[in-house]
């Protein structure tokens, strides 16, 4: 009878050590190694024939990172694994969904067919950037939602939030959680000149006195939240944090929050912290994505996963 295998890649290591505890099984063992040009090898060094495989790794930077999966799928299938489910705690090159100016790329249209044709028979990952991205699949994806994570966090705050989208594109997430728990919304439009520069911004709705609640799937240079957060408090929040899944946390993103008027900025760790920062607070992923792990293998619905 086959039985699960887990894996990990170097970029998601100990976020595979936690997710391996939780689900009560131990990591496979697989041998990454180097040329000395810096090309990538992959090797399972024990059986996998006939086996359900379960990959972690996250696709951020640098690319190597995507890289080293293809490899692990590529040789877990050569193998002669039974299935291999890619666990992608963070999807990549998500924010590249589109043609939003002429002759660019669609990457997370690329980057799912790389993905499938590398020989994955599954994905499982968390809070896509948009989630129509789960069609650019063609083999099932099971997408988590990091709601799960953070409804507990903010129950223990004991406040009565008001949640904010930090752009239009983030009202159906911010929406979502309002809705969960029965609360205001407000909405942060802003205006880019370019990429990760915010160049105006207004507030749509009334936070005087509030408890306010920014949400979003990612947080990178910090620019948009932060600059959300300081207009949010000049129109009367008494209070603002910040709820972003995946912490890119590029650039100068700890100083801004650093110096912003952020009381808290929650994460998770579906990208490895990069450090113990004031303001910082991460949640683990790992219980949820085990749970996940663990319903998959047994062919149950995962639908009790989400809020």
């Amino acid at each position: 009878m086959s039985s699960v295998r887990l894996y990990a890649g170097s970029a998601t290591a100990e976020l595979g050590e936690k997710i391996a505890h939780s689900y009560g099984k131990p990591l496979g063992s697989v041998e990454l190694n180097r040329f000395s040009d810096g090309e990538i090898s992959v090797a399972f060094t024990e059986s996998i024939r006939g086996e359900h495989v379960f990959l972690i790794q996250s696709t951020c930077p640098p690319a190597d990172n995507l890289m080293e999966l293809m490899l692990m799928i590529d040789a877990a299938k050569r193998a002669s694994a039974e299935y291999v489910n890619v666990v992608i705690p963070y999807f990549g090159y998500a924010r590249q969904d589109r043609k939003d100016r002429p002759r660019v790329s669609i990457a997370a249209k690329l980057v799912a067919n790389i993905i499938s044709a590398a020989g994955a028979s599954r994905v499982i990952t968390c809070d896509l950037h948009a989630g129509q991205i789960q069609g650019f699949f063609d083999i099932p994806v099971d997408h988590l939602n990091g709601i799960t994570i953070f409804a507990p966090y903010i129950k223990q705050l004991k406040i009565t939030p008001t949640f904010a989208a930090p752009d239009v594109g983030g009202v159906s997430r911010a929406r979502m959680y309002a809705s969960y728990f029965n609360a205001d919304l407000v909405i942060c439009d802003k205006h880019r000149k370019r990429a990760n520069e915010v160049a105006s911004m207004q507030v749509i709705g009334d936070v005087e006195g509030a408890d306010v609640i920014l949400v979003d799937d990612m947080i990178d240079t910090a620019g948009t939240i932060c600059r959300a957060a300081d207009i949010l408090k000049e129109k009367g929040a008494k209070s603002v944090r910040a709820i972003c899944t995946h912490a890119i946390l590029s650039g100068n993103a700890i100083n801004n929050i650093a110096n912003s008027a952020l009381e808290e900025v929650a994460v998770t760790d579906t990208i490895p912290p990069k450090g113990d920062f004031e303001k910082i607070k991460v949640l683990s992923v790992a219980d949820m994505f085990a749970r996940a792990i663990r319903k998959i293998n047994d062919q149950e619905s995962i639908s009790t996963l989400f809020i």
